[in-house]
């Protein structure tokens, strides 16, 4: 079995009875345990109108956790990029990249990352933007490389700089996408991961080299609770398990510490909906760890695994990491 790189996703979550600050603060903290660790990089993902999730201002915050940090790379999981020009996303980008050179990921999505209403706010009349998402993909990437000095719309910083583009997806139209354009492809198995074995078999099948990359490339993005013992993890998922509720819900709140589940969680229509969702979560202590994810890897053969990991307390959350770390060191 190959190598397999660790990363890590944050939407500097909010726990309940928290603030925004001191959720950005944990998220800086993950960011710099990570890198001691050894993990390649953290992604922020972009969400608005979220009142318990604190990464609205994405290339905001990506800036200042590659700020706190030296060697990580730092980006995005992901831009939407139908919410914005892809202008203003290539002078962002370049300019994160000029302040922190060679450490700046740029992850896209096309979805709107809130609900419709908020989507009309930030589109305004551009709301059919998302069927757009290839041609603004391509219009980002000849910003990064014109070198044509009498194209009339240039970006500053941004034109000439090597960032690494990604595809991120929940689906297999991403697939496609990624696939046609020879771009590494993350998918969000950590809340969609229904169809996730479809969309990495085409992604794969599909692939076209291309300047940017000669082989298919995935990261899977997977929700990971590690505990010194099964039953701690298991304990500690909990606030996930409750985090989802509430999506079904629509009863929105911060993340909750971890305990006894209300007996709506065992409704058979509830356990099936959190079944599906947590189909690509992984719970325990290195031993458990180790054999779960050993498993998953060899089955999917996938490049990478980027970390969800909703834990209510700070501290175990980074000895989550720490656990998964071992973990992973042991699969051969």
């Amino acid at each position: 079995m190959k190598d397999i790189q660790l990363s890590v996703l944050e939407l500097a979550t909010v726990t309940e009875g928290g603030t925004a600050r001191e959720a950005i603060n944990t998220t800086v903290a993950v960011a710099q345990h990570a890198e001691a660790l050894g993990y390649k990089r953290i992604w922020l993902a972009e969400h608005h109108n979220m009142e318990h999730i604190a990464s609205s201002a994405t290339s905001v915050l990506i800036g200042h956790v590659a700020g706190k940090t030296s060697t990580i790379r730092v980006g995005s999981g992901g831009i939407m990029l139908p919410n914005h020009a892809p202008l203003v996303i290539a002078e962002q980008f370049g300019t994160l990249e000029t302040l922190y050179p060679g450490r700046i990921d740029l992850g896209l999505g096309r979805a709107p990352g809130t609900d419709q209403l908020t989507a009309m706010a930030l589109r305004r009349n551009n709301m059919a933007s998302a069927h757009n998402f290839p041609s603004e993909v391509r219009e980002l990437q000849a910003y990064f490389e014109n070198d044509d000095t009498d194209t009339k719309v240039r970006a500053f910083p941004g034109e000439g700089l090597q960032i690494p583009l990604w595809i991120l997806g929940s689906s297999t139209d991403s697939a496609h996408l990624a696939a046609q354009m020879g771009l590494p492809y993350a998918f969000a198995a950590h809340f969609a991961p229904a169809q996730f074995a479809a969309a990495i078999d085409i992604y794969r099948k599909n692939f076209r080299p291309s300047p940017y990359l000669q082989t298919p490339y995935i990261i899977a993005c997977v929700n990971v609770i590690a505990a010194d013992t099964d039953a701690e993890a298991e304990y500690l998922v909990t606030s996930l398990y409750r985090l989802f509720m509430n999506i079904l819900t629509n009863n929105r709140s911060g993340l909750k510490p971890p305990g006894e589940l209300p007996a709506f969680f065992y409704q058979p229509e509830v356990q099936a909906h959190v079944k599906n969702m947590t189909a690509c979560t992984f719970t325990g202590g290195v031993d458990s760890l180790r054999r779960k994810l050993s498993y998953f890897i060899e089955e999917t053969g996938v490049d990478e695994l980027m970390i969800a990991s909703h834990i209510y307390d700070p501290q175990a959350k980074l000895r989550s990491y720490s656990i998964l770390t071992e973990a992973v060191k042991g699969i051969e």
